[in-house]
């Protein structure tokens, strides 16, 4: 998301002192903190700065070196993104067999029509390589024959193609706190239901068991908190009286790429922002459709409303 502050995150082991030592360092440089948030989850230490560097007493090279100096010194890994170093954005792609998501972003990429490029396909299988071969995009296989993943391997895929932005084309395996507080709203998922119903694994098969009417798509921010997020975008379809597992897939994988591909652009454009757990989207959200298609207010009945018992006993 290109904005006009410096981003900084720090991870690794939880100790006394972290935040004071990264603090009294841009302190020093004459470098303003705008933001800060930190959190510990498993034993993992992360804090995330969004700072004013404009007037620093230092150059970005040197800032990078201290930084990176003082993560040495503590056993912290830091990573320093400036506002430059966000102007071209680099998308990974992480997959496991099905293809409708990364076909539809491979498409979107194709006709100019994503606003970032995507530079690295990184899967726990094999499935998919043949699908980037033919975008001349690399492709990764960090998974063991059974699809476990290798998180060290993926991490370092990542940092090696400086990754902006992390999607989730339906990448079956939970990612650790380690890799998800290093690209903090960085790394969008699509999950197949309405979220908050039905999270984790078979989604459409918890719906049909739940007799459920409507069913849907979710795209959103992977948080370490399994399919709880915050909600960027969502599709709904009717669910047949006698829907079953192949109807849901054969309905709901269209809209997980719709829904993903729009989740995608919004945060590429910088059109969604993320505040206490839920997103917010700027000026320009009219140009996007974040739930329902506008169509559907032609047949929502507008009434009857509450307030008609009043209206009557003032006549």
């Amino acid at each position: 998301m290109t904005t006009d502050v410096t981003e900084i995150t720090v991870i690794g082991e939880d100790d006394t002192g972290l935040i004071a030592n990264v603090t009294s360092l841009l302190f020093e440089r004459g470098i303003n903190i705008e933001d800060l948030d930190q959190a510990v989850r498993d034993g993992v230490f992360r804090m995330y700065l969004a700072v004013d560097t404009s007037e620093m007493v230092t150059t970005e090279e040197k800032l990078r070196e201290d930084l990176h100096e003082l993560g040495d010194d503590l056993g912290l890994d830091v990573q320093v993104r400036f506002p430059a170093d966000r102007e071209n954005q680099q998308i990974a792609v992480l997959v496991t067999k099905e293809s409708h998501c990364l076909e539809a972003l491979f498409e979107a990429w194709a006709n100019d029509d994503l606003g970032a490029d995507i530079s690295v396909v990184i899967g726990n299988h094999d499935d998919l390589e043949p699908l980037a071969n033919h975008y001349d995009v690399p492709f990764h296989d960090i998974g063991t024959e059974s699809g476990q993943q290798n998180e060290d391997e993926l991490l370092e895929v990542l940092a090696e193609y400086n990754a902006d932005l992390i999607v989730l084309a339906r990448y079956m395996r939970i990612l650790s706190p380690n890799v998800v507080f290093r690209y903090e709203d960085r790394i969008i998922n699509v999950h197949p239901s309405l979220l908050p119903a039905f999270p984790g694994a078979e989604a459409y098969r918890q719906a049909i068991e739940e007799g459920v009417r409507v069913a849907g798509v979710t795209a959103h921010y992977v948080t370490t908190d399994l399919d709880q997020g915050p909600i960027i975008t969502q599709r709904a379809f009717d669910v047949p009286d006698d829907a079953d597992a192949d109807t849901m897939k054969n309905r709901g994988q269209p809209l997980e790429a719709d829904a993903l591909l729009e989740a995608v652009k919004l945060h590429l454009n910088g059109d969604v922002s993320v505040h206490r757990g839920r997103t917010s989207v700027r000026e320009n959200g009219e140009q996007y459709q974040l739930g329902l298609p506008a169509e559907i207010d032609d047949v929502t009945p507008d009434r009857p409303v509450d307030g008609i018992g009043n209206a009557v006993a003032d006549e």
